[in-house]
């Protein structure tokens, strides 16, 4: 049993988020976070889920880079907010 339930009688204003994080072949993965909790947490977290490096991953939230130092509150986000994912193409050729 939790006594964080009990001890924070603010309903409108949830500590924990459910954010989507979708990526650009519409993959959703889904995730609690706490509102002052690093988002660079969820960024591993997606990252291994996914199978990719963690450093090849960019997070994208109201056109703006998801920083490791950033929370859900800092940026302002609300419950089932999205954030986008983007693969990033190391090495390859141009055509």
């Amino acid at each position: 049993m939790s006594d964080q339930e009990e001890q924070r009688p603010k309903p409108e204003a949830p500590e924990q988020l459910n954010i989507k994080v979708k990526d650009a072949e519409g993959n959703e993965v889904f995730f609690k976070v706490k509102k002052n909790t690093r988002l660079s947490k969820l960024k591993r977290a997606y990252a291994e889920r996914m199978g990719k490096p963690e450093n090849s991953v960019r997070f994208i939230f109201d056109g703006q880079r998801i920083g490791d130092d950033d929370t859900a509150d800092s940026l302002g986000m609300d419950d089932q907010d999205e954030i986008d994912a983007m693969i990033e193409q190391l090495g390859g050729h141009s055509a």
